[in-house]
Order: C-alpha cells, then sequence, then structure tokens
C-alpha cells in the first residue's frame, strides 16, 4: 500500500506543477496565432515563434503536452488557431499539415534541448533551422494537396522564409533569457 502511495504523490505532484504550465504554454499559441499577416492559402503568424520557445524552454513531454493542447483547444470549438478560426476544417485545410507539424517540432526542439544545443549559438541555430524544416516539411506535403507541386513552394516556404529568419533571430535573442531543458 505505501508505495502506491509513494506513486499517487509522485504523480499528483507532477500534475500540479506541469498543467499551470502546459495550459499557459498553449495559450501562448492561442495569442500568438493571432498575430497574422493573411496570405494565401496559409497566413504568417507567430504561432511558429511560439513553437521554438515552447519546445526550448519545456522539454520534450511538456512541449508535447502543451501542443496537444493547443491543438485540443480548436478542435473542440476555442477560437485559437490564426483568424480566431476554430474546428476540424482547419485541419482539413490548407494550414492543417503546418498545425500537426507542431507536435513533433516542439518534441525535436525539446529533445535537442534536453541535449545541450541551445547552450552554444551555432547549435542553437542548427537547432532552430531544424525546428522551421519540420514544420514545414509537413506543412508543405500536406499543402501540395492544394496546389499542386508546381506551386507548394511559392504558395506555402518561399514567403514564410523571411518570417521564419525573423522568429529565428527573436528566439536567439532571447535565449539568455529563458530557461532551457538543456
Amino acid at each position: 500500500m505505501q508505495s502506491n502511495d509513494k506513486f499517487t504523490k509522485a504523480i499528483s505532484g507532477h500534475l500540479t506543477e506541469d498543467i499551470p504550465i502546459i495550459l499557459s504554454a498553449a495559450i501562448l499559441m492561442a495569442a500568438l496565432s493571432q498575430v497574422t499577416v493573411p496570405l494565401l492559402p496559409v497566413p504568417v503568424t507567430g504561432q511558429t515563434l511560439g513553437v521554438l520557445l515552447i519546445g526550448i524552454m519545456l522539454g520534450r513531454r511538456r512541449a508535447v503536452a502543451a501542443m496537444l493542447t493547443y491543438l485540443g483547444m480548436g478542435m473542440i470549438g476555442l477560437p485559437v488557431f490564426a483568424g480566431a478560426t476554430t474546428g476540424l476544417a482547419v485541419f482539413v485545410g490548407p494550414t492543417g499539415g503546418y498545425l500537426l507539424g507542431f507536435v513533433p517540432a516542439v518534441w525535436v526542439m525539446g529533445f535537442l534541448g534536453e541535449k545541450g544545443c541551445y547552450r552554444k549559438m551555432y547549435t542553437a541555430l542548427a537547432a532552430l533551422i531544424t525546428g522551421h524544416a519540420v514544420i514545414f516539411a509537413l506543412g508543405l506535403l500536406w499543402l501540395v494537396h492544394f496546389t499542386g507541386w508546381s506551386h507548394v513552394f511559392a504558395a506555402g516556404l518561399i514567403p514564410f522564409l523571411p518570417g521564419a529568419a525573423v522568429k529565428t533571430l527573436i528566439t536567439l535573442t532571447l535565449l539568455p533569457l529563458i530557461r532551457t531543458q538543456g
């Protein structure tokens, strides 16, 4: 009986610490998704900045939980996606691959943080580029169903590279101020 009590205390202790952090990160994602430059078929948003920061700050486990919470909030009808959109239509529309790409991207960002990649500028830069690459890869693989191969890079990658560069610079600037898991 006593070992079960220890297990219960360990689990509840982690939950009481993790839930507010995870919810705060999901709310941060919702806020950053409203920072939008409308482009068609996919808008430029602050979401990828959130993915980078959340992955770095929370580590794999919490970051994935936060991203799944954010996506779940949108699925149940909360207006958390770009332009205060919500629901399944967002996932099956042109932006669906990018949204789903947030989950493996935060996992990668958290994993790289746990390995200490954010301690040096050149490894941090490589890690941030990797995070963007994961999002773009999944986003483009889905977007091709709407644009075709001949237009997918023009519609889903090229317009987003300047924003990705700015978000990378913002994240690099904030690295000394944020606690990483590495």
